[in-house]
């Protein structure tokens, strides 16, 4: 089982981490050349040097392709260290996760009612499994649905209690996709990364949905060093940028940077819209600010990014709903800013918990390589690129309809049908 412990923090200048990314370069190219040779092709610097923020990619060796459907990662930071950590990180997390998931040893397959008698006690709530896709039904009726399929059972640590419990991890996975996975140098580090990222996609989910007004930070209240620099270099360059409050309630800030350049948009560049959390506010903004960097190829190469967790913008009207919020300093965002990795962790599972979420972490970490690596999920949060329109019955009906037999899974649809009330 998964325990975590103590991790204070030794590097704290653009992000906090348990070791300085030097080390973490060092040691991950070190165990990737002797434990999983043929991971790794190389890293390399692809920034213009425009902005002065670099930008890395890890690309993929032959043995990563065998389980990965990505070939390259990017990785941001503000100094040079940090982005080619941040690229290595990004190959760990998803070489671990695929290969976990390849591995039919690591699932016990079972019906939900089955593995309730596997594991008396120990199994996922219903309640929590309608969570995750909003929905209210009789806990009986989802049982019958939830007992049409064999799930991919496997143990998660619940981070607040502290206690393992059983899941159906495959149910999860086509909710969320490799969302929510994660790399670090110790586990401490690698879940609250993963919490970070779900954060982060639920907030900006629920905003681009609802379009609220939302608090425009003011630039000037931008006092760390290294975002105050961040900052420099977007105005040395006559970037422009607006910075907004994401948090929406959560515990962790959310920082969101819209970004765009007026000497080459929208011929060589675009409008960059995208939004980093974190423990603290400053660090979440870095984020931000490195994120922007990494997908707006230094606004001169006519790069064209994939819009992720956040929509991408076409024209400046777009954003205008972004500057309409009322002025805030960045402080003023919440925080749970510690010295120890593990006490963030624990007050943000804590205040999680508190607004009815559940943070669970699965350790995916690959057993020849040894770099913590995790798979975290929250039941209830959002994710843009999901239909709104989710429902446990729309699932386990399309699983059915891709994935079993077409006699069995005929039946299983006329039990759907009937229970949602169908023709």
């Amino acid at each position: 089982m998964l325990e975590l412990k103590s991790c204070p923090k030794v590097y704290r200048k653009d992000q906090d981490k348990a070791v300085t990314p030097e080390e973490t370069v060092s040691r991950v190219k070190a165990l990737l050349d002797e434990k999983c040779n043929g991971v790794l092709k190389c890293t390399r610097k692809v920034d213009t040097g425009r902005l002065g923020i670099p930008v890395f990619i890890s690309e993929c060796g032959d043995e990563a392709r065998e389980v990965m459907p990505t070939r390259k990662q990017m990785g941001k930071g503000a100094s040079v260290a940090q982005a080619e950590a941040s690229a290595l990180m990004e190959l760990v997390e998803r070489f671990s996760f695929f290969s976990f998931w390849s591995k039919s040893e690591n699932f016990t397959l079972a019906t939900y009612s089955e593995a309730e008698e596997l594991w008396p006690g120990k199994v996922i709530s219903i309640e929590k499994i309608l969570q995750s896709v909003g929905e209210d039904m009789d806990t009986g009726k989802a049982r019958v649905i939830l007992d049409l399929v064999r799930w991919h059972f496997h143990p998660a640590l619940n981070v607040h209690t502290g206690e393992e419990e059983y899941v159906p991890l495959d149910w999860f996975k086509i909710l969320n996709e490799f969302n929510g996975s994660s790399a670090g140098n110790t586990s401490e580090e690698s879940v609250l990364q993963g919490a970070s990222e779900l954060v982060e996609r639920h907030v900006c989910a629920v905003i681009d949905r609802e379009r609220p007004e939302v608090p425009v930070i003011d630039p000037a209240s931008c006092e760390d060093d290294v975002l105050s620099n961040l900052c420099k270099c977007f105005d040395d360059n006559g970037i422009k940028y607006i910075i907004n409050d994401f948090s929406f309630g959560m515990p962790l800030p959310t920082v969101a940077v819209t970004a765009w350049d007026p000497s080459t948009f929208p011929g060589m560049s675009e409008i960059v819209f995208t939004a980093g959390t974190s423990a603290s506010p400053c660090k979440a903004a870095i984020r931000a600010f490195t994120e922007v960097a990494q997908l707006a190829g230094d606004f001169e190469t006519g790069r064209v990014y994939e819009a992720s967790g956040l929509p991408k913008f076409t024209e400046l009207e777009q954003t205008g709903w972004l500057g309409a919020g009322e002025c805030v300093k960045m402080k003023s965002l919440p925080s749970v800013e510690a010295d120890d990795i593990y006490d963030e962790l624990k007050q943000f599972a804590a205040q999680l918990e508190e607004k009815g979420y559940t943070l669970y972490t699965v350790d995916t970490t690959h057993p020849e390589l040894g770099v913590p690596a995790n798979y975290n999920f929250v039941p209830g949060f959002q994710f843009r690129e999901r239909t709104p329109h989710a429902s446990l019955g729309l699932f386990v009906g399309r699983i059915l309809a891709e994935k079993v037999a077409l006699d069995i899974a005929g039946d299983g649809l006329d039990v759907i049908s009937d229970i949602y009330g169908g023709p």
